[in-house]
């Protein structure tokens, strides 16, 4: 092939053959729609006119199939947007970007041995592609790490959190804020004490709204308090059920709301600045202001580390202030193609990087509310489970491909009843009347979840017994979606609260995604 063909992971603007009837015509520009609203990042018009031009396509087309890949790809809709890579391969074996984009679907849902087969076929393809090489090399590491861990599983070792010994990393040339107030590190003798103020309920407020206004200034806290946060994070979470039971204060001193109430947030993905615009609006965590995040803090959005660090340093200042729930984003794979690993790597290190695993695999995976909402980041299972099924579930693990956790973590609505697979690959779908079905069982009244963003920050759905919240505006700096949070008042009916994105410093969504941000 032509070294002047676009490279493997852009858009094609190109046809395949010379089309002239008028299906063809339409189709072509309805691609052409597609392309420009891909660009722009309005993905779902984006999809709607590739599906529009498929249809119109007077036979299967190799590059309309691909382009609606890459838009479910934006989307994480790695089910269909392997389906279509795939069809566009049969309808051209040598279509190169189809094998990419299946290649990258596969990628994201870690089945890296049939990701290495489809980028080596893009490099027979393209060998002039140095892109398609370098995630060749990167899946072929993936295997070969993996065949590694399996020979040497015998050999278990300790985690990181048990063995690291934090009074090990000096604390020189810092000028942020210290745990005990002071204006240096405290020193060797006072190392205990120093421990025992980053354990729950004990670490000052104080060093936690000073890191705050630290993390807005673009500056961070030491490592050695980082540390101490995720190793004391990692111990406080594994002595939690995996289901987390929430009560309603008796007072609030939320600024906009008098009434005593719990605030649900969804998906925050790194957008630090939307994250305490939040606070602005609603409060700062407190006992009488409690808030629940209902996963997916991180990846996508530069900040991440900030929003991680803040939630865990509130959560021991005052554990009864916020509650965490693991999202599909609170994963190693997740993390390494999403960005977090790469900034996590940029601002501190490979260590800390595996201390914040071990702290994402012990997080609940879900809340119930006065005994009436239930809270979990993706969705049910499709086979209705008691409250005591889930708050038994074993974590201390990256999720596995299926079973209740995937279920929790992946799973999505859709509008007609019954089960469907996942558009995402992982998990299913669930009609209404599996969410009937599991409410009931469950004596419950309404399922929030979060997972996926919506255009005014929330959705209804299932008659009104399901809910999606979703928190990060202007998702990925593109979408142009509100964000949302709901509060929950005694009589636990849902109040919706909807802002708009707010300035951040210009550092762009996916920048520490260490050569991955371009399979997205």
């Amino acid at each position: 092939m032509s070294s002047t063909t676009p490279p493997v992971n852009e858009l094609s603007p190109e046809t395949s053959e010379k089309e002239e009837s008028p299906e063809a015509t339409k189709s072509l520009e309805l691609k052409d729609k597609g392309n420009k609203a891909l660009i722009a990042g309005r993905i779902l018009e984006a999809i709607a006119a590739y599906t529009e031009a498929i249809e119109c396509s007077p036979k299967p087309n190799a590059i309309l199939l691909s382009n609606r890949a890459q838009a479910y790809i934006k989307v994480e809709n790695y089910g269909l947007a392997i389906s279509d890579a795939t069809d566009a391969i049969e309808a051209d074996v040598n279509y190169p970007k189809a094998y990419y984009r299946r290649g990258t679907c596969e990628f994201a849902l870690s089945k890296n041995k049939a990701a290495r087969k489809d980028f080596r076929m893009v490099c027979k393809l393209k060998p002039r592609d140095k892109d398609a090489r370098a995630k060749f090399a990167a899946c072929d590491k993936l295997v070969k790490e993996a065949a590694f861990s399996a020979a040497i599983v015998s050999l278990a070792t300790a985690p990181l959190s048990d063995t690291f010994d934090p009074n090990s990393i000096l604390v020189a040339g810092y000028d942020g804020p210290h745990p005990n107030g002071g204006d240096v590190a405290m020193g060797d003798k006072e190392a205990e004490q120093e421990d025992f103020l980053f354990s729950p309920g004990n670490m000052p407020m104080s060093f936690v709204m000073a890191a705050i206004d630290r993390f807005k200034d673009q500056k961070l806290i030491h490592k050695r308090y980082v540390v101490r946060l995720l190793i004391h994070c990692r111990r406080y979470f594994q002595t939690l059920p995996s289901l987390l039971d929430v009560s309603i204060p008796d007072t609030t001193d939320s600024p906009n709301n008098k009434e005593p109430h719990v605030t649900v947030c969804g998906d925050t993905h790194g957008q630090f600045y939307d994250v305490l615009n939040i606070f602005s609006i609603n409060g700062t965590p407190s006992a009488t202001n409690p808030y629940v995040f209902n996963g997916d803090f991180v990846d996508r959005g530069s900040f991440s580390v900030e929003v991680i660090l803040t939630f865990l340093l509130l959560k021991m200042a005052c554990p009864q202030c916020i509650y965490l729930t693991r999202g599909n984003h609170e994963t190693k794979n997740m993390n390494r193609i999403y960005g977090f690993e790469g900034e996590v790597k940029h601002k501190y290190d490979d260590k800390v990087f595996d201390l914040f695993l071990e702290v994402f695999c012990q997080l609940p995976l879900a809340v119930v509310i006065e005994n009436k909402v239930f809270v979990t980041h993706g969705g049910i299972p499709v086979q209705p489970v008691t409250l005591d099924t889930i708050r038994k579930i074993k974590r201390g693990c990256e999720p596995p491909e299926s079973g209740l956790m995937s279920d929790l973590l992946w799973s999505d609505p859709q509008p007609f009843p019954g089960k469907s697979p996942s558009k995402r690959g992982v998990g299913f779908a669930f009609g209404p009347d599996i969410t009937e079905a599991f409410l009931e069982k469950n004596h419950l009244e309404l399922l929030v979840r979060s997972h996926e963003v919506k255009d005014e920050g929330y959705l209804v759905e299932h008659g009104g017994k399901t809910i999606t919240i979703f928190s990060a505006p202007n998702y990925c700096d593109s979408m142009g979606n509100k964000g949302a949070f709901i509060h929950f008042e005694k009589h636990m009916q849902p109040k919706f609260t909807q802002y708009e994105s707010v300035p951040h410093p210009s550092i762009g969504p996916m920048a520490y995604a260490a050569g991955m941000g371009s399979l997205f």
